[in-house]
């Protein structure tokens, strides 16, 4: 494995992309100016949980049935969350369908 600028091997940095959601995703594209490993799972990580959070909080605001529903993104959420904390771990380059394709476009 390769060593990053913050001087993480780049598995460790591309997993702790996803541990705070969106949140670390900004934090490490913003740290990390080189190594393309893990600029794809920080975008990805802003994508894909950026997107879940507004989806999530707009559900909310559903009366009766916003609340499943949210509940459901919630429960796929944290699947999601540990299958791409793994695969970055793993040292996988793993692509969700459409967010996948778009952090790829976006760093290159």
């Amino acid at each position: 494995m390769e060593k990053t600028s913050t001087g993480l091997d780049e598995n460790v940095a591309g997993l702790l992309c996803y541990v705070l959601g969106w949140i670390t995703g900004i934090v490490f594209l913003l740290i990390e100016p080189k190594n393309k490993f893990v600029r794809f799972h920080a975008m990805q990580s802003i994508i894909v949980f950026g997107v879940l959070s507004v989806a999530s909080a707009i559900l909310t605001w559903i009366p009766i049935i916003g609340g499943f529903f949210a509940w459901i993104i919630g429960v796929l959420s944290f699947i999601l969350w540990i299958v791409l904390m793994v695969k970055a771990y793993q040292g996988t380059r793993y692509k969700l369908p459409w967010s996948g394709n778009l952090a790829e476009k976006w760093v290159g």
